[in-house]
């Protein structure tokens, strides 16, 4: 019976009925889970590779069909069976796996056979042209708490019961990291297109096209333990940059280079803190030209040492498009650095006329992306990026009609973003920058190793939506991702002279205050022309996006925000150091500080900044109050008021239009009590 599994070292193997099964050490307290029909292949999708010397003392034993992996806290029992199946006669094999903690406790296992149901955990599908399709089925606690998975434009802060596609989209980034309130990590380390369910009575994960099965788990007596473990396994955040902790402003979009020096002055003239100041899209003559229109934008230059010379940095947008008009299409396609299609005309996109897409997933690609974009903007000192279109955004979202560097768009697609955030953080660190930022609709899993900036996409203008960014900060943070922002005011459906949108933009704007990065952007109504000397038009522009845009009486209130942004520079940069050094979300959900307070769990409208404020924002028009939860196990003091509350409570709170309601833990940032107090 020993002869049921093969023990190299640290790694355990158990091969049966065509399929190989590995259970490997990865990182503290972690394990790997690979599959295949075959042998299972080395992937880095997004883990990267572990010194075994941390693993602190594995251990591998086998007891006939049974055998037992622990590395730290985490144990492993994968229990074989190999002999006649008694209705069929026919000779089978089978290996699960239980997943324990370090007192002993089962954290979940891979879903049993049922007896007669001849159910499997793991199945293969095999697919025309190599690959298969795959189903991993698991047996998990049905009263868990999940949180994690990236963004997804929805309201529920408990992913317990939800089905969610593995896909990216506009305003939706699939980052397949859990985290249950049972005290496990579980990343897919899989970047193909699926599904995956969290019901009551089973979770499953599920890949189109694949080559194998791959998961990792930790174990962890905290959510904090946990992101910290999940951080050594996929990679760090960089340190974020100084600019990044202050104000960004930004619109769709400034159409010349004096249109957005004339903003960058006026701030200066106001008082008024800028860090980043953004140059939108289509400032280049034709889209994948990846440098400015003389016409408009003369000497980029000048722009960026003025920029310089007024404390603030320039973000220059860059799109994955490349037009079939452009300088670079012809080269780009000969050299097969565009992701191609399988079926039809090899189009992709047609927003800014017909187009295709980078292959990021080409080494030579991002080389050649990185080169074109240091010779136009990188020569003139810009050094932060916008990375749209991350996704990417096909102009329909089949999968399975394009084709990669890396593999099918089935089998490889989630991997695009990580991949583009890539490219510029390793040109940017090939010329010495120490710390970068990039600005990015998309990420997936190891997307913050490359200093990824995750932004939530081409949002609507309206409460609801604002509600929903709540959700997906805390959801992304556990994911791994702790830098998140968002449009403030949303970037569709806003008129700068609507007094509704008014009260809309304050409310965002108080939450922008307290997010990773505080960045004002949108297409706001009415849009006027934009047209060339020639007369040839250019693509619109918004209407004015300003803090002064919309009358005193909103100039007032963000003033006063954007100074107290400032005063929590210090608070912010300690908290971007958590996030670099210990991956901790900066943008929390309140079980992750209260994780034994089963209300914070499930409380969707609220969320801490940092370990020690609660922010409880203000989501529905016209409200001038609201119910706030404060969790059990510490104090919490009001910064409008300054009343002390014991925590386990409800308690009502007025928010006037000027105040958002903010909470210290127990006594913290104490030279904030009073700062929004009603104006």
């Amino acid at each position: 019976m020993t002869d049921l599994f093969t023990v190299d070292g640290t790694t355990l193997r158990w091969r049966g009925g065509g399929e190989t099964l590995v259970v490997e050490p990865w990182g503290r307290d972690s394990v790997r889970v690979r599959s295949a029909l075959g042998d299972v292949v080395d992937a880095d999708w997004a883990l990267v590779e572990q010194d075994p010397a941390v693993h602190g003392g594995t251990t591998v034993s086998v007891d006939g069909a049974t055998a037992t992996l622990t590395n730290g806290r985490i144990t492993v029992v994968a229990t074989a069976w190999s002999g006649l199946d008694w209705q069929t006669g026919a000779l089978s094999h089978d290996c699960r796996l239980a997943f324990h903690d370090a007192d002993g406790r089962l954290l979940f296992s891979e879903s049993a056979s049922g007896g007669a149901l001849k159910l499997r955990s793991r199945t293969y599908r095999p697919l025309a042209g190599g690959g298969v399709s795959a189903e991993l089925s698991l047996d998990t606690p049905a009263g868990e708490h999940l949180a994690g998975m990236g963004q997804y434009q929805q309201d529920l802060v408990d992913l317990k019961g939800c089905t969610l596609e593995l896909a990216h989209r506009n305003s939706q980034a699939s980052v397949p990291f859990v985290l249950s309130s049972e005290g496990y990590g579980f990343l897919w380390h899989n970047p193909a297109i699926g599904r995956a369910t969290f019901a009551s009575n089973r979770t499953e994960w599920s890949a189109q096209s694949c080559r194998q099965l791959d998961y990792w788990v930790t174990a962890g007596p905290t959510p904090a333990a946990i992101s910290a473990r999940y951080a050594e396994a996929t990679g760090h955040a960089p340190m974020m940059p100084e600019h990044g902790l202050g104000f960004w402003q930004c619109k769709l979009r400034y159409s010349s280079q004096e249109e957005l020096l004339e903003v960058a002055r006026e701030h200066v003239r106001r008082g008024l803190p800028l860090d980043v100041i953004v140059a939108d899209f289509f400032h280049w003559p034709h889209m994948g030209d990846f440098r400015f229109e003389e016409e408009f934008w003369p000497d980029p230059a000048a722009m960026v040492a003025e920029l310089a010379d007024l404390g603030v940095e320039l973000m220059v947008s860059v799109w994955p498009q490349v037009s079939l008009e452009s300088e670079n299409f012809a080269e780009m396609s000969r050299r097969n650095l565009l992701v191609s299609s399988n079926r039809g005309i090899d189009v992709q996109m047609w927003f800014g006329g017909p187009s295709r897409f980078v292959d990021v997933t080409n080494p030579e690609a991002r080389a050649f992306l990185w080169d074109r974009c240091r010779e136009g903007y990188g020569q003139y000192g810009i050094r932060l990026f916008w990375l749209d279109e991350a996704e990417p955004e096909y102009g329909v979202y089949d999968h399975d009609a394009y084709r990669y560097h890396a593999g099918q768009g089935t089998e490889v697609g989630n991997l695009y973003p990580q991949a583009f955030s890539r490219a510029f953080f390793d040109g940017l660190t090939a010329q010495g920058q120490g710390s970068v930022v990039n600005l990015v609709r998309c990420a997936w899993a190891g997307s913050q190793r490359y200093g990824a900036l995750v932004w939530s996409g081409d949002i609507h203008s309206d409460f609801p939506t604002l509600r929903r960014q709540i959700v997906a900060g805390v959801h992304l943070g556990v994911a791994g991702i702790p830098w998140f922002t968002t449009d403030i005011g949303g970037f569709g459906g806003g008129r700068t002279d609507d007094p509704d949108f008014h009260e809309l933009l304050v409310r965002w704007f108080q939450v922008g205050t307290f997010l990773p990065v505080m960045r004002l952007h949108g297409d706001r109504g009415p849009s006027h022309e934009v047209r060339a000397a020639d007369g040839s038009p250019r693509q619109p522009s918004g209407a004015a996006n300003e803090l002064w845009s919309f009358g005193p009486a909103v100039y007032d209130v963000l003033e006063r925000y954007v100074h107290l942004r400032e005063d929590l520079r210090d608070y912010t940069r300690e908290l971007m150091a958590a996030a670099h050094t210990d991956g901790q979300p900066v943008m929390r959900g309140l079980f992750h500080e209260f994780p034994d307070d089963p209300i914070g769990w499930t409380v969707a409208d609220q969320y801490l900044y940092g370990p020690s404020l609660l922010v409880a924002p203000v989501l529905e028009a016209g409200a001038t109050s609201r119910r706030v939860y404060l969790p059990d196990g510490a104090t919490w003091t009001c910064l409008s008021s300054g009343a002390v509350h014991e925590g386990g409570r409800w308690v009502d709170v007025d928010a006037p239009l000027t105040v958002i309601p903010v909470f210290a833990r127990d006594g913290a940032l104490d030279r904030l009590v009073g700062r929004l107090a009603p104006a």
